[in-house]
């Protein structure tokens, strides 16, 4: 798996959408762009490849497309439709993208296809850190609904929990 981030300048989304599918079959490899103020770390992005290649493998896909099961799984969603709030949307968002070739398999894996697809798509960006920086607590704390009480009532760190939903979304079939 290979973290791409940057910047975005996006005046179609189904067509910037549609341009990473392409990085995607050109190489063989699962690409799935995110808002980065919605990613909590990379911890968070290896949560959910993970989690979203073992439903795939073991044939629980809620989706047909690997992209959209790692953002189901990103998002602690089975709902692609509230899922896509983590998605890009229109304008100049900080954007962090996963790329996979290894899907199922090997997913945390790295190789040449993979670095090939990486680049394409950093060629899409302006170049910026995002992966944590961007990232928006607010915004994450509301989205993933964790609220004062579950703050109060443990000493995990918002990674830790919102990698939790992740991995609590093939519980909560």
């Amino acid at each position: 798996m290979r973290v791409v981030e940057g910047l975005a300048t996006v005046v179609d989304v189904d067509d910037f959408v549609a341009r990473i599918g392409d990085v995607g079959d050109e190489h063989d490899c699962v690409v799935q762009a995110f808002d980065a103020r919605y990613v909590v770390d990379r911890a968070h992005l290896e949560t959910a490849v993970r989690q979203a290649a073992r439903a795939w493998e073991r044939d629980e896909a809620v989706a047909r497309d690997p992209a959209v099961e790692v953002l189901l799984y990103a998002a602690g969603r089975r709902q692609i439709s509230e899922a896509l709030t983590m998605g890009v949307g229109e304008g100049e968002t900080p954007v962090v993208a996963v790329v996979v070739s290894g899907f199922p398999d090997d997913p945390l894996a790295t190789d040449e296809p993979e670095a090939a697809a990486a680049e394409d798509l950093a060629a899409m960006l302006d170049s910026a850190e995002t992966l944590g920086e961007a990232a928006d607590e607010d915004r994450i704390y509301e989205f993933f609904e964790v609220g004062e009480a579950e703050r109060a009532a443990t000493d995990a760190t918002l990674s830790d929990l919102v990698r939790e939903r992740a991995v609590l979304l093939t519980v909560n079939k």
